[in-house]
């Protein structure tokens, strides 16, 4: 049953139940047959009930019975014991209820103070989180920034050694044409060399052959000097 459907009638007539069975008539028993219903409202309905308990008790009858007139004195003074039973019984169901809505309202006192620690404790996680957050974009910027340096360093890098590729290629291809010019050069040079020492060599033997020409002609001359002179001495003789 839900606390706004507890009525102070709905109270009374479980009141009047559980005291017809003789069981023990206070706020818990109380609420534990209704289902529920707020505290404050069953224990106030509780002490009317009481009064009107107490309001509605048949009046003791005054009677003197003749077999107990003797005992008049010790008579009435168990009446007044008797009469003040029922009063201090609910004086004394009336404090205990007051005592459980004293209990009942240190344990939500607990309960607020349990949560508002739990408050604390996540207010104190969301500002740690919004802290670590705040952090790890920091990082992340940083990072970013990091990798974006090394991009641009790379690629200045990339750019440097394909200029220097460029320039390996021109020396490359210059010292090619150097060695293919110099390779031209000295072949022309080794075939001018070489026709030198054709020459030369060509040189050489023919200067042997006029060498022989001329001696093989000086005693071609020597031959006809001495030839005329026997001509001559012949001559002289015929």
């Amino acid at each position: 049953m839900a606390e706004h459907d507890v009525t102070f009638d709905a109270i009374h007539e479980t009141a009047e139940r559980l005291a017809g069975e003789g069981r023990q008539v206070s706020i818990e028993t109380v609420r534990e047959e209704l289902g529920g219903g707020n505290l404050g409202e069953i224990g106030r309905a509780l002490a009317g009930w009481r009064a009107g308990r107490l309001e509605a008790a048949p009046t003791p009858d005054t009677g003197i019975p003749e077999p107990v007139a003797a005992a008049l004195a010790g008579w009435l003074q168990r009446y007044a014991e008797d009469s003040g039973a029922p009063a201090r019984e609910a004086l004394a169901q009336s404090q205990a209820d007051i005592d459980a809505l004293l209990s009942a309202h240190g344990e939500l006192e607990n309960e607020r103070e349990q949560l508002e620690i739990a408050n604390t404790q996540a207010q104190a996680a969301i500002a740690d989180r919004d802290e670590t957050i705040a952090r790890l974009d920091a990082e992340l910027r940083n990072a970013k920034q990091v990798a974006m340096d090394a991009l641009v360093s790379k690629a200045k890098d990339q750019l440097a050694i394909e200029g220097k590729d460029k320039q390996i290629d021109k020396l490359r291809n210059e010292l090619e044409r150097n060695v293919t010019e110099s390779a031209s050069v000295s072949d022309a040079r080794l075939a001018a060399e070489m026709e030198l020492v054709g020459a030369t060599t060509a040189r050489d033997s023919l200067a042997n052959e006029v060498k022989d020409l001329r001696g093989q002609l000086d005693a071609l001359h020597a031959d006809r000097s001495s030839l005329r002179a026997e001509i001559e001495i012949l001559r002289k003789r015929g």
